[in-house]
């Protein structure tokens, strides 16, 4: 019966994939930006409608659920896709460039959010066969603000109460048609802070008569460092990155203020409460022996992403099934990138796997890159991977 589902996924993956094809480069063609992906969001509503999946919209503002009903009773299993876009101009030389200037679909979720909706055709076709219930979530503003918790709130996970979370992203350090695994801590949890370092401002030539905060970033600065190098259990990851400085107009005046803002990298929830308390302890002795003040803000993302141990090796079986043992691989090696799956995988038993979109080895895909392109076939990776995980699970 195994062999026969998932031959079955195939053909049916080859059946859908012109139409699934159009829908990513509909997607691409008109990216948005975070909770502005009403005109995606209601391509989503009218793709399900008219396959016959019940559909809710406008929760968390544009997000999009289905729900596949089953023949039989059981559990709720819950797919996830991202949909929004970024702002950066398209300079990749493809025939469904993207039409709104200055936003482009630089990191997959056009493929992420046509995927799903081609997992949806497949499982769609074969309800006959689960023993449970599938929920397709199309979720807003991944990107920025994160919409996973909004639908969370707004109740994405009741009625039918979810009982297992599957998600995938599209990845261009992988090879395509690689599917690849990590079992728990998969990628970090991406806070943000800002620093506004006080000083008293004055003539350049004479530094005696001001409190330059422009040293004093720079001594706290070095200090963050010694943070992750020198008082942090090593066996720990983390990132500590000051990533923008901005203080001073002219050569020679001494700026008043200095701001800073970076972001913190970890995967242990310990460590994620324990950096910006060191960081905030640094900022105090430094600024106070220097007689200048500080004002200091860190804003909670989300959460580390933890894969669960059992949902993750399904995924693996599942691979296996469509790819064989050679296309499926794992990893000991977590990702510093952030993902908001993760608040799904903190509510239930989850997993997320990444999809390579790699042409080879030698040669990955930038995210994030105003040239950001990728192969339309590994689409079919995608949706034929969550098609078989949701049978599997329900089915298991």
């Amino acid at each position: 019966m195994h062999a026969e589902n998932t031959n079955y996924i195939k053909s049916l993956s080859d059946k859908f994939y012109p139409e699934v094809k159009a829908l990513r480069h509909y997607f691409h063609m008109n990216p948005e930006l975070s909770f502005q992906e009403f005109g995606t969001a209601k391509k989503v509503a009218e793709t399900l409608e008219a396959l016959g999946i019940e559909t809710q919209t406008g929760i968390a503002k544009t997000g999009v659920v289905g729900l596949i009903r089953g023949a039989a009773q059981g559990p709720t299993v819950l797919l996830r896709a991202d949909m929004d876009a970024l702002l950066l101009q398209e300079e990749a030389e493809v025939p469904y460039k993207s039409q709104t200037s200055g936003v482009m679909h630089a990191c997959g979720h056009d493929g992420h959010t046509a995927g799903l909706l081609g997992a949806a055709m497949i499982l769609n076709e074969m309800k006959d066969q689960l023993k449970g219930n599938v929920k397709l979530v199309f979720q807003p503003a991944e990107e920025n603000e994160g919409g996973a918790l909004p639908m969370i709130e707004a109740g994405v996970m009741e009625n039918p109460k979810v009982d297992a979370a599957f998600g995938c992203h599209l990845w261009g350090n992988l090879k395509e048609g690689q599917v690849q695994l990590k079992r728990g801590p998969m990628m970090a949890s991406p806070d943000m802070f800002t620093i506004k370092i006080t000083g008293k401002g004055g003539h350049a030539s004479a530094p005696h008569l001001a409190i330059d905060p422009i040293v004093i970033a720079a001594q706290v600065i070095s200090e963050f460092q010694t943070i992750v190098s020198r008082r942090k259990d090593p066996v720990k990851p983390a990132v500590i990155s000051v990533s923008m400085i901005r203080g001073g107009e002219t050569h020679n005046v001494i700026p008043n203020t200095v701001e800073m803002c970076g972001t913190i990298r970890v995967f242990d929830k310990e460590v994620r409460k324990w950096i910006p308390e060191t960081m905030e302890s640094v900022l105090r002795h430094v600024t106070e022996a220097n007689g200048a003040s500080y004002d200091f803000y860190v804003e909670k993302r989300f959460p580390p992403l933890i894969n669960d141990n059992a949902m993750t090796e399904l995924v693996e079986k599942s691979a296996v099934k469509l790819f064989g043992s050679d296309r499926v691989e794992w990893t000991e090696t977590p990702n510093m990138g952030g993902e908001d799956f993760a608040y799904f995988a903190e509510h239930v038993p989850s997993a997320f796997f990444f999809v390579g979109i790699a042409p080879d080895e030698a040669t990955p895909v930038s995210h994030h890159h105003p040239k950001f392109a990728w192969n339309d076939e590994n689409l079919k990776v995608s949706m034929q991977t969550l098609a078989q995980v949701a049978i599997d699970y329900l089915n298991q």
